[in-house]
């Protein structure tokens, strides 16, 4: 769909145009001083039957002619084009996605999710709870629909393309999600987003075997493949139903009695240097610590109570959403 801003500019511009070829004309055919030419040049277009501004010559009156018939189709084409865009909505459209493009420009510390399919409204949906900031870019006009009918920020384009990731902001955000379902378009995406954002996480989907070392290759931090992750689970299901069901009950987003989270330890907490006991995180909060991720990437499970708290510790916890909030709250507090 064409802009309608540019339909109204490009059309102003013809009128524009007739306006002075008119004026110029007169000027040229009757020797016209240029009011009068202008004058004569208005009321013809306008079709308003005023008496002629001087006497015509010939030419003048042929002139004037293929001014009119030209005139009156213009003017009825801009008129009908205004029309159709008030009516048609595409104005109020147009000055609805300029508000959205101002609000990703807006966007700092967010993600940008590439493609909006049955993976990708799951992710939406989680980071929408969370609640996590976060933009997609999509270029199926049908799930543009879909977008549009479930109010998600979005930008209309093909994520392999500089231009678009630009335009979602991938020089501030945290993050990027590739989850269209070609392999080659997520390697491709993977390349473009790490050349523009080094520092960028990348989180890509892998589809078949193999492609997760061509996606890491391209840049990706972690890639998951939705397949393998379902069959494993399916099996789980019914080789250790209960530890399903536990999992499930920790990390559904749903779920108000119990909830598993990450909590980072920033810079300067007090709790730094201390052991699990001496800080007191379970006494205080009721929550489990059920791992520790270090800044190295280890991680230790099920930590003892002489397990050491270092800066920028990555807390694995389980406990009642508001004491894990509490824990949250304890932690920001204690760095500022």
């Amino acid at each position: 769909m064409m802009n309608p801003v540019k339909q109204l500019r490009s059309s102003l511009f013809v009128l524009l145009l007739l306006v002075s070829l008119g004026t110029a004309g007169y000027m040229l055919i009757e020797g016209w001083r240029f009011l009068d030419a202008l004058y004569m040049t208005v009321i013809t277009l306008g079709t308003v039957g005023f008496s002629e501004v001087h006497h015509l010559s010939d030419a003048g009156r042929v002139f004037t002619i293929l001014l009119i018939v030209i005139g009156v189709s213009t003017l009825g084409y801009i008129v009908g084009k205004f029309a159709q865009i008030l009516f048609e909505g595409q104005f109020q459209r147009f000055m609805g996605r300029k508000k959205v493009e101002k609000s990703i420009n807006e966007l700092r510390g967010h993600y940008i999710v590439c493609g909006y399919g049955r993976i990708g409204s799951l992710i939406c949906r989680e980071f929408a709870a969370k609640p996590l900031s976060f933009v997609v870019v999509e270029s199926n006009p049908v799930v543009l629909e879909k977008l549009e009918e479930d109010s998600v920020l979005f930008l209309r384009g093909n994520a392999t393309e500089d231009e678009v990731l630009l335009k979602a902001g991938i020089k501030h955000a945290k993050g990027l999600v590739s989850v269209v379902t070609s392999d080659t378009e997520n390697v491709y995406i993977t390349l473009t987003a790490r050349g523009l954002n080094p520092d960028l996480f990348i989180l890509a989907r892998s589809g078949e075997p193999g492609s997760d070392i061509k996606l890491k290759r391209a840049g990706a931090n972690k890639v998951v493949s939705p397949y393998q992750i379902g069959g494993s689970r399916m099996a789980q299901a019914i080789l250790r139903p209960n530890v399903v069901d536990f999992i499930e009950i920790a990390t559904g987003r749903g779920h108000i009695d119990l909830q598993m989270e990450e909590i980072l330890i920033p810079a300067l907490s007090p709790f730094i240097g201390q052991n699990l006991l001496d800080a007191g995180l379970r006494r205080d909060t009721g929550v489990i610590i059920v791992g520790i991720k270090k800044m190295t990437g280890k991680m230790v499970f099920n930590p003892d109570s002489a397990s050491r708290i270092d800066s920028m510790d990555t807390l694995i916890v389980l406990g009642q959403p508001s004491s894990i909030n509490k824990l949250e709250r304890m932690v920001s507090h204690a760095a500022s």
